[in-house]
């Protein structure tokens, strides 16, 4: 994989930044895409911390919900470091509550982030991708678009969205040397998720039959495989890596 060019999405979060380390570990060039409203301190200063770490991550902003935003972070991306190679799909936020008490802006703004930015991001390299007969395509999808889950309608239909997405896109490239699969993780030990109530996470992980959180290392590596090479046989395929909570 050396000297291959990745983009991922939500690349300063606990997910991405193991996706970009393990990434980097292969010998890809990575730029960590970051939205924060537009204020570009935290990633900075993400960025220094990976580099006392000997991670060396390019930066690039874009609002994921929006189609220029998106056009103009990949310009920038692909300006600063080269044409992309690997695309990982994964910013996404949630904003759960109950249908009867959603918002219209709690279901706008999760479908917008979630769903609408794989095409929004997918978008600009897919015809870079086809002209250059390589690429990969991975999409950050969630045991919750596999099976629901209460108070997350929006999340749980923006994550099953990927899937169709991914077979349809996959069925297109297939025979240009590009790859479209997905990743779904379960719970994993994120900042966010530990911040959780411990009789809460207690109850989330007496769910789990492997009796434990996810690692954001442990999702990575499925990430990793499936932008290699040694992937090129595998496409329109979702890997669920979730403890065993969710079967089918």
């Amino acid at each position: 994989m050396n000297k291959r060019i990745a983009l991922v999405t939500g690349g300063t979060g606990g997910i991405g930044t193991a996706i970009c380390r393990y990434l980097h570990a292969q010998g890809v060039k990575v730029i960590a895409g970051y939205s924060h409203g537009g204020d570009n301190t935290h990633a900075i200063a993400w960025q220094k911390e990976q580099a006392k770490a000997n991670y060396e991550f390019a930066i690039v902003y874009g609002d994921v919900s929006n189609f220029e935003s998106c056009a103009a972070m990949v310009d920038e991306a692909q300006n600063k470091v080269g044409p992309i190679d690997i695309l990982v799909n994964n910013a996404g936020i949630t904003r759960d509550a109950t249908l009867k008490k959603m918002l219209v802006n709690e279901w706008d703004s999760v479908l917008r982030i979630n769903l609408d930015s794989v095409f929004n991001v997918t978008r600009q390299v897919i015809n870079g991708m086809l002209e250059r007969n390589f690429g990969r395509i991975i999409n950050i999808s969630s045991i919750n678009g596999q099976k629901g889950q209460f108070g997350q309608a929006n999340y749980s239909a923006a994550k099953a969205g990927m899937y169709g997405f991914t077979k349809a896109l996959a069925q297109e490239v297939a025979s240009k040397g590009i790859t479209v699969n997905s990743v779904s993780p379960g719970y994993v030990a994120t900042d966010m998720v530990k911040k959780v109530a411990p009789q809460v996470l207690e109850k989330i992980i007496a769910q789990i039959p492997v009796g434990r959180l996810a690692e954001p290392e442990e999702v990575a590596r499925v990430v990793v495989f499936l932008a290699s090479e040694d992937a090129g046989f595998i496409t329109g395929a979702n890997i669920a890596v979730n403890g065993g909570q969710h079967m089918y």
